[in-house]
């Protein structure tokens, strides 16, 4: 897997209610992640990126809404999300900016 591919994998944290509940939980991250990506790549990208180990990871293909525009009616795209699972005492700070 080249470095470039890995970069463009992950796009965003998902910061949502259940994701900080998982988070606490599970000791899981939640990510939005390219629709394309695969566990291996997932799990690459955030060891290279945040310097952490990774345990396991579980993807999710989440649905777009159906959406109306005035009379038109549209779809938002399908996204991927991935639930990230450090090792015990690995944790990713996204407030300090690593």
């Amino acid at each position: 897997m080249s470095q470039e591919r890995l970069l463009q994998v992950l796009l965003a944290p998902q910061i949502s209610e259940k994701a900080t509940f998982v988070a606490d939980k599970n000791e899981q991250v939640v990510f939005k992640v390219a629709s394309d990506a695969t566990k291996p790549e997932i799990k690459a990208a955030v060891e290279l990126l945040f310097k952490v180990q990774v345990e396991s990871v579980q993807v999710a293909t989440v649905k777009g809404k159906q959406k109306r525009f005035g009379r038109f009616i549209g779809r938002r795209n399908d996204w991927k999300k991935a639930f990230v699972s450090l090792k015990p005492g690995q944790e990713i700070n996204f407030a300090a900016g690593e």
